[in-house]
């Protein structure tokens, strides 16, 4: 079987080739899936056309990251991801032979990105109530929190609960989407089932007052360059991946703002900090060798 391999990282997609083969199609399904490495824990798969949620295998007990809707009429064929992993793949068993055949493969696919669409939404809205009620739960961080020691920071915004920092990720509309949690020895996650892609981490700064607004990895990064250049805006994007999403909701929020984008000092950080930087015509800063920014 021929395929095209997803890219890596978060909101790759890979679209398997159509291939003739004997073997059962759930089998040729289940394998694929799992060369995504994004088996289902359990094996098992259903194939009735409705989205279906399960546990990845690898993934912690209780959680349902995975999806799939699997049609076995016709041409067999699937559309399947992970929320978590940000893959997206679908798996047919040959071309379509008529013109008929190919409208009914396009009509499948496009009702499962509704239904893994609909999903996210409903996930993405429990999430958002479920960190608003921690949220307010939360209090102002202990300045002498071991993880802000380690750093050297202050709390800034942060709020904690229990021996854990809790960070708000807002999206550009200003709605609480998720929350991030930092343990004492720096180990980070986020809400389960929260949104990502688009939504930052508010560090320090006003935008009304700002004259140009910096954007991080790290919210510790963040609040590294708050102390560099108090006057800046600075928001936290929670990986490199999510680096060019949240740089374009900014340029779309503040049209006029100049926007650096700061790497972090990896490969990865670099070459996502640079497409985020050209996506809208901002500039990029690299760490220099001792691991501190540079001049931003």
């Amino acid at each position: 079987m021929q395929r095209e391999t997803p890219g890596k990282g978060a909101g790759r997609r890979g679209t398997y080739r159509p291939h003739c083969s004997a073997r059962d199609p759930l089998s040729e399904i289940l394998d694929a899936m799992a060369r995504d490495g994004i088996a289902p824990a359990d094996g098992a798969l259903v194939a009735d056309g409705r989205l279906h949620r399960y546990r990845v295998e690898g993934d912690k007990p209780g959680t349902r990251n995975g999806w799939y809707v699997i049609h076995l009429d016709g041409v067999p064929a699937a559309a399947y991801g992970s929320w978590r992993a940000g893959v997206s793949s679908t798996w047919r068993a040959r071309d379509p032979a008529t013109e008929a055949e190919r409208q009914e493969q396009r009509e499948r696919m496009e009702a499962a990105r509704r239904q893994r669409d609909a999903e996210q939404a409903r996930q993405h809205e429990r999430a958002a109530a479920r960190a608003a009620n921690l949220w307010r739960k939360a209090r102002p961080a202990d300045p002498k929190h071991p993880y802000l020691a380690a750093k050297g920071i202050p709390p800034l915004k942060a709020r904690q609960l229990g021996a854990r920092l809790v960070l708000p990720l807002y999206t550009f509309d200003r709605r609480l989407a998720s929350l991030q949690f930092i343990d004492g020895d720096g180990g980070k996650k986020l809400l389960s089932g929260g949104r990502k892609r688009g939504a930052f981490i508010p560090v320090a700064g006003r935008a009304d007052a700002a004259h140009r607004l910096l954007i991080a990895e790290g919210w510790a990064t963040g609040a590294s360059l708050h102390r560099l250049d108090p006057e800046a805006l600075v928001l936290a994007s929670v990986d490199a991946h999510n680096l060019q999403a949240v740089a374009t909701g900014a340029r779309a929020q503040w049209p006029d703002m100049p926007i650096v984008v700061c790497s972090d000092d990896d490969a990865v950080g670099e070459q996502k900090a640079r497409a985020a930087g050209l996506a809208v015509g901002g500039r990029v800063a690299m760490p220099l060798q001792d691991n501190t920014k540079g001049d931003v």
